[in-house]
């Protein structure tokens, strides 16, 4: 009898922190979302801010400040942020392995590689109407492509160093084929491509916006209403399929739903390092579960809470000077995955 209500006690606490941390990784994402409203070159007073979101007729330039520039900047980064950390997740759902991501494997570079043949060649001229959607398909099928060779080569061979050694690379072949291109581009091309390269979340448009939020939104949606599936999964192919689940259409699901969110932020906001891979791991040592049904918003939050606050730090560390975002997530990825790798090989 005891040991049942330790037991109730136990969960009841697990569930109280649960709820804790989720509540406090929304107040974090609304703080900085108003923090990287307010601050930048020129920074305002909250109360200005406010006036300008709700009366944007009579707030004449900062009106046009925060809905053209700063408002999409701040939306894209918190969708990007949390659409990775879903990618990371699905991936080392599909894997069940703590130390893969969309970056690490290459498709991000696979992303990078379809978009820099529309950016640096005469590819996309004829097919200007469908910009910016030309670049989004770019990036997506990049990432489909990747994914679907180093998979192939992972279902031959299991070993993960071996996964993480394809992975990159992938990475390095697609690298060299796109600094080819770059060596052939012209110079106009070249530096809007750089720009992209170094990853930011500035420029975002409205259209793209909705594409975010349309695409990306729905697949984060049906990732979580099959939570229950990717419980099983972790557990085994054998498991899942004795629950009823589909696995092959299942595995189909996740590598399109993972590479398509990986692609989706890549081919807009450029390549953004080590979020997928970090944030699902923080993630479960936050939650103290590797229950999806509370990974799956638990990482979102917490890829948004990450992505904005490296981008105030890209922004604000050497103002007026912006740094690459990636060149910041590197400060808190790369501890992460070093931790892990110890930790897996002390265990060997």
């Amino acid at each position: 009898m005891e040991a049942v209500l330790n037991a109730k006690l136990y969960t009841r606490r697990l569930f109280n922190r649960r709820v804790v941390v989720f509540y406090l990784l929304l107040a974090l994402t609304i703080f900085l979302m108003v923090v990287n409203l307010c601050v930048g070159s020129i920074s305002y007073p909250i109360q200005e801010i406010f006036s300008a979101l709700l009366n944007p007729s009579q707030a004449g330039d900062l009106s046009f400040i925060v809905w053209k520039i700063r408002l999409p900047r701040v939306l894209a980064t918190v969708m990007g942020g949390a659409y990775l950390a879903a990618s990371g997740l699905l991936l080392q759902v599909y894997f069940r392995n703590p130390i893969v991501g969309p970056f690490i494997l290459g498709i991000s570079s696979g992303a990078t590689l379809l978009v820099s043949v529309v950016m640096l060649t005469s590819f996309g001229i004829r097919l200007t109407y469908v910009t910016p959607f030309l670049t989004t398909i770019a990036g997506c099928l990049g990432a489909y492509g990747v994914m679907i060779l180093v998979v192939a080569i992972a279902s031959k061979v299991r070993q993960g160093a071996t996964l993480l050694i394809v992975g990159l690379m992938m990475g390095y072949l697609c690298g060299s084929a796109t600094s080819i291109l770059t060596a052939l581009a012209e110079k106009e091309k070249i530096k809007g491509f750089v720009l992209w390269g170094m990853g930011s979340f500035s420029g975002f448009k409205w259209i793209e916006i909705w594409i975010l939020l349309v695409l990306g939104g729905g697949l984060v949606l049906a990732i979580f209403l099959l939570a229950k599936p990717l419980n099983a999964f972790l557990l085994g192919e054998e498991y899942a399929a004795s629950l009823g689940v589909n696995i092959r259409r299942f595995r189909l699901f996740i590598l399109m739903a993972a590479s398509a969110l990986a692609g989706l932020v890549t081919s807009m906001a450029g390549p953004v390092a080590f979020i997928g891979l970090a944030v699902p791991h923080m993630a479960r040592l936050s939650f103290g579960s590797s229950d999806n049904r509370v990974l799956v918003p638990g990482a979102c939050l917490l890829g948004a809470v990450v992505t904005s606050l490296c981008d105030l730090i890209a922004r604000m560390w050497l103002n007026p000077v912006e740094l690459p975002i990636s060149a910041i997530t590197a400060f808190f990825g790369a501890p992460i995955v070093m931790g892990l790798l110890l930790k897996r090989g002390a265990r060997m």
